[in-house]
């Protein structure tokens, strides 16, 4: 009997370290950590290990032998370790426990991982950029942002992935499959986010608040977008034009301006347009729908903005102000008009003899003295005027109505 092993002596001590050792040999393969040898090479792929047992479990990937089995699902596996801990998802055994929270891991490693969540540590960093990780893999899944390496690749359409996770979701709309249901109204959805983002529909949960304005959103996004309104914040930028969006499909509505692109087009009448708001709100041209109404006097109108407009009827505020004059305006356009006024700017001309005009209307009534245009009619005796309130006066001689009294 090895009477050393018994009493617990270790009598080989590491000259570097100070480690001891019951066994010589053991010792002898606790120096390779320092010497860095690496004696036992595999014939396949040339890979170099520090123990001989290493190496037969390397050599087990080429060969594909795996000789431990799982009794109870029949799992196969190359080492014996291996077999261990997956026999702990059927026996519920958890013998690695968090000494901050009490959680509980079939894993070591898994708890260590845990650990840094308490510690804040991040061993593995990023030599591009700096950036610091909890875990090892998640640096290599960072790095690819960095090579653009999308090692994971779509067999239906052959789109890649930088992550094996995002592949198995892109697939999911290849096959349809919809693996999270809601427990409330049977939804199906193929992310478990959107799933978790629908149930807020039902418990009223808006998890993300504005601290400036006490806004609540169901979704971190809408959060991040409704920030910008107060920080000011427009990242995304036109590179012919240089304007700046808070929203990148604002932005991309915007491209449309430059190269004229409008892929939204009406079935009724053809017309093209650059966004779907702008399809959805001509069509109630056709529709007659009239969704946005007054409260006050039950007027209604086609979209909001005109709705918002309206009100300015019955609360008088006028919030577009001059800056030379201090006159306020209930419109925006107004007040681009009324500008003009100071600047002199008059941007519609005249193609037939050139004169200038500060509003666009006013350069098509000026038209009208060339085509010799005449839409507005008496019902009376038929004449025709180019001026709505020439019109006005003439219908004055069949009434006998004077407009202006001494």
């Amino acid at each position: 009997m090895n009477t050393k092993s018994n009493i617990g002596e270790k009598p080989y001590f590491c000259e570097v370290c100070s480690s001891s050792f019951t066994r010589k040999a053991g010792l002898a393969k606790h120096m390779r950590t320092h010497t860095g040898e690496k004696p036992y090479s595999c014939e396949v792929c040339g890979s170099s290990f520090t123990q001989k047992q290493h190496i037969v479990q390397h050599v087990r990937t080429h060969t594909g032998e795996k000789p431990y089995s799982c009794e109870v699902c029949c799992f196969s596996f190359t080492q014996k370790q291996h077999m261990l801990q997956h026999m702990r998802t059927h026996t519920g055994e958890k013998p690695f426990s968090c000494e901050v929270c009490g959680s509980f891991f079939t894993r070591k490693q898994h708890m260590v991982q845990h650990m840094r969540t308490h510690t804040g540590e991040k061993p593995y960093s990023c030599e591009v950029c700096g950036s610091f990780f909890t875990q090892k893999h998640h640096m290599f899944e960072h790095m690819r942002t960095h090579t653009g390496e999308k090692p994971y690749c779509c067999e239906v359409c052959g789109s890649s992935f930088t992550l094996k996770q995002h592949m198995l979701e892109h697939m999911r709309t290849h096959t349809g499959e919809k693996p999270y249901s809601c427990e409330v109204c049977s939804s199906s959805f193929t992310h478990k986010t959107s799933m978790l983002r629908h149930m807020r529909n039902h418990t009223g949960v808006k998890p993300y608040c504005c601290e400036v304005c006490g806004f609540s959103f169901f979704r971190k996004t809408d959060f991040i977008i409704h920030m910008r309104r107060h920080n000011g914040e427009k990242p995304y930028s036109c590179e012919v034009c240089g304007s700046s969006f808070a929203r990148k499909n604002s932005m991309s509505q915007h491209m449309r301006t430059h190269t004229g692109e409008k892929p939204y087009s009406c079935e009724v009448c053809g017309r093209s347009f650059i966004s779907k708001p702008e399809l959805i709100i001509h069509m109630r041209t056709h529709t007659g729908e009239k969704p946005y109404s007054c409260e006050l006097c039950g007027r209604s109108f086609a979209n909001k903005s005109g709705l918002i407009v309206h009100m300015r009827t019955h609360t008088h505020e006028k919030p577009y102000s001059c800056e030379v004059c201090s006159r306020s305006f209930a419109h925006k356009c107004s007040l681009i008009i009324h500008m003009r006024t100071h600047t002199g700017e008059k941007p519609y001309s005249c193609e037939v003899c050139s004169h200038s005009f500060a509003q666009r209307q006013h350069m098509l009534l000026h038209m009208r003295t060339h085509t010799g245009k005449k839409p507005y009619s008496c019902e009376v005796c038929g004449s025709s005027f180019t001026h709505k309130n020439g019109m006005s006066q003439h219908m004055q001689t069949h009434t006998g109505e004077k407009s202006y009294f001494c």
